[in-house]
This record gives structure tokens, C-alpha cells and sequence, in this order.
């Protein structure tokens, strides 16, 4: 099996290694990653500068762009042929909710499947490296288990792991997207020369987290798989939508 990895924290963060070193027991993977931090890069592209790849003594790549970048010129360009999956991450903190839309690392799972393959991204839900080899564990897992069970052409597996040692999960749980409040407004401060600076607020507090979520299922010290549809239609409104456009002039 061949695995191609990426992620959003960047080529040098220690979950993209763990992830590597977990995972090379069991395929040849290709690490290509950002040169530098790019969480909340979303499905950015990078259409205005050139791109530029650079292999790392370790063996890694790393290009000066986003995630999703990075996926597509790793099997367009880099590999000789396609890969059999794509894993992004693991990234240094949850993706739960809403955080999937703006995620870099979902981006490079979705990428992955926009180019035709089956895709997963992995996430610890702690900025801490304490327990990032347990994510690695999990990862090897739910990899060995989707090689033999694939899903459907339009899907991912989201896959967010508790910040605990492997013996404390309590199991694996198959959940839907939660939901948050509304994020902190953004603040503005300015900068020693006194020009003005804006920064985002933080993430905006739990709001749908019931059973059956995503984050119900990780404050329970449960692994998390959501699978995700790449299709964004909202095919329930559909009907609705039609009956007042049909009223246009």
C-alpha cells in the first residue's frame, strides 16, 4: 500500500512524524506538507505565485503553499503513480463541528478524494504532544480497517482522538458533525508603533453536543469518526428554493 500523508501545521510539526512513523509499518508513504504553519487554510489554492518543492534530509517535502497544494502536486507532479489513500494530519488540536470548514487538514483529506482516493484526516484534540503517538495508534487503525471497508466516491473519514494514552479511549465511535456557538468577536489592539492590529477571537463554546457528536463522543474519551460528504448541496431545500425562483422575472 502506498500513503500519501500531508497536514496544515506544517512539514516540521510533530504530528505529521508520528503519523509517518506509525503508519510506514504498514505502506510506503510520501510526506508533502506546508513549509510553515497554515491551520485554517480551508481548500485555499495558491493561483497567483508559482510553487516550490523542497525534500528535506529526513526525506520529507515540503512546498510553499496550502494543504491543498500540497496534495495535488504531490500525485500530479511529485509521485510516479497515485497513491492508494491519502492521510492528513495528525493535527495539534481537535476539528470538531464547524472547525471542519475552515480546516486545512480536512481540505487535504477532501483533496485527496477530489483526485479520486479514499481519504482520512486525523486530529488530537490537544495542542500538547503528550499523547500524539495514541493518534498515530488510532490512525493505523482506522487506515488497516478503510483499506478493506472503502466508502462511497464523495466521502472522507474525520477522525479525532481524545487526548489520552491508548489504554484510556473507550472505544471507537461513528458520530455527526456537532455544532458551536458563534466565535468571539475579533479585537482590535495596536502594535508598538501604534498602528492597528486585529486578531480573531477564540473558538466560540459548545452548542450542539449531544450524543451521537463528534464532540460528545471525544469529551467521553471516545475516538470520533465522522465520515464527510464533499457534496455540499442542501438537497432538502432544493424544493423549496425552486418554488420562488420559478417566481423571477
Amino acid at each position: 500500500m502506498k500513503i500519501l500523508i500531508s497536514n496544515d501545521d506544517g512539514v516540521f510539526a510533530p504530528g505529521i512524524e508520528a503519523l509517518y512513523e506509525a503508519l510506514s509499518t504498514i505502506a510506503e508513504v510520501t510526506v508533502v506538507a506546508p513549509d510553515r504553519n497554515l491551520s485554517g487554510a480551508s481548500s485555499a489554492l495558491t493561483l497567483t505565485n508559482p510553487l516550490r518543492l523542497h525534500k528535506h534530509k529526513n526525506g520529507f517535502y515540503s512546498v510553499n503553499g496550502t494543504p491543498t497544494d500540497c496534495v495535488h502536486l504531490a500525485i500530479n507532479q511529485l509521485l510516479p503513480e497515485p497513491p492508494d489513500m491519502v492521510v492528513a494530519g495528525i493535527n495539534h488540536g481537535a476539528n470538531l463541528g464547524d472547525d471542519t470548514f475552515y480546516s486545512g487538514t480536512v481540505a487535504a483529506a477532501a483533496e485527496g478524494r477530489n483526485l479520486g482516493l479514499p481519504a482520512i484526516a486525523m486530529s488530537l484534540a490537544s495542542r500538547s504532544e503528550d499523547n500524539m503517538k495514541c493518534a498515530a495508534q488510532v490512525a493505523k487503525k482506522v487506515v488497516e480497517h478503510l483499506k478493506e471497508h472503502p466508502l462511497k466516491s464523495d466521502q472522507i473519514l474525520n477522525v479525532n482522538v481524545p487526548d489520552v494514552t491508548f489504554e484510556n479511549i473507550n472505544g471507537f465511535s461513528v458520530t455527526r458533525l456537532g455544532k458551536r456557538h458563534k466565535a468571539e468577536m475579533m479585537t482590535k489592539q495596536q502594535d508598538p508603533w501604534g498602528r492597528e492590529i486585529y486578531w480573531y477571537g477564540t473558538l466560540g463554546k459548545e452548542l450542539d453536543a449531544g450524543e451521537g457528536t463528534d464532540f460528545f463522543a471525544v469529551n467521553n474519551n471516545e475516538v470520533s469518526i465522522t465520515p464527510l460528504k464533499i457534496d455540499m448541496t442542501a438537497y432538502s431545500s432544493l424544493e423549496t428554493v425552486s418554488s420562488w425562483v420559478k417566481k423571477i422575472k
